[in-house]
């Protein structure tokens, strides 16, 4: 497979420039990149099995939309990595980027009004680093892979709760400090919690009338 027809395709949707349940061509796409049929169908194909898209032999082939069902199992599948990823932190990491990360998540938290969009790209950069501190190179990829389907099932959810996102920041300082002092089996309890909470908060939003 080319790597760019694959990375291109993905960043489309990553970016939202094909947003679920957009039709995706092979000939179209060829076209608009400028490369043969073959290399739009291998890169279709793994996207298809990274959960990206859905490909119908009647229909043709679409964004993923992805249901409550889907964003559960994910969560449950976000559960079990980033519960193993927070674990071997504890026992394997080291790192020089928590120190900073608790120290921005603190400033956050004793302001008066949370600075929200701030509040999650740190969060995330918190996950990262965690993965990076297990040293599990096959953890970290599928749990890249998760993230991204998680994104899409979330994608234009703005209505998020500044109490829970300001509860989230305090989640996210006690896991830093449990892996700092190497208690793996806190630090994944606490990661455990902190996505049931998040999940719970999600599907509020999700299913309000």
């Amino acid at each position: 497979m080319e790597p760019d027809v694959y990375g291109r395709l993905r960043q489309m949707i990553i970016d939202r420039e094909l947003v679920p349940g957009d039709g995706v061509s092979e000939r179209g796409i060829a076209t608009q990149f400028g490369v043969g049929r073959m290399p739009v169908r291998e890169a279709i194909r793994t996207l298809a099995q990274e959960g990206l898209l859905d490909v119908s032999p009647m229909r043709g082939t679409f964004v993923r939309q992805l249901s409550l069902g889907d964003l559960q199992e994910i969560h449950e599948l976000r559960m079990a990595l980033e519960g193993m990823a927070a674990f071997l932190a504890a026992q394997r990491g080291s790192s020089d980027q928590l120190p900073a990360l608790e120290d921005a998540l603190g400033c956050l938290l004793a302001e008066r009004l949370l600075d929200v969009p701030e509040a999650q790209r740190l969060g995330w950069l918190l996950h990262d680093e965690m993965f990076r501190m297990a040293g599990n190179l096959r953890l970290q990829h599928t749990y890249e892979n998760l993230r991204l389907q998680s994104g899409l099932a979330l994608q234009g959810l703005k209505d998020y709760d500044p109490a829970r996102t300001r509860l989230a920041v305090a989640e996210h300082i006690d896991i830093i400090q449990a892996i700092s002092r190497r208690e793996a089996e806190q630090a994944q309890q606490l990661m455990l919690t902190h996505l049931q909470n998040a999940m719970r908060a999600r599907l509020q939003i999700l299913i309000k009338p």
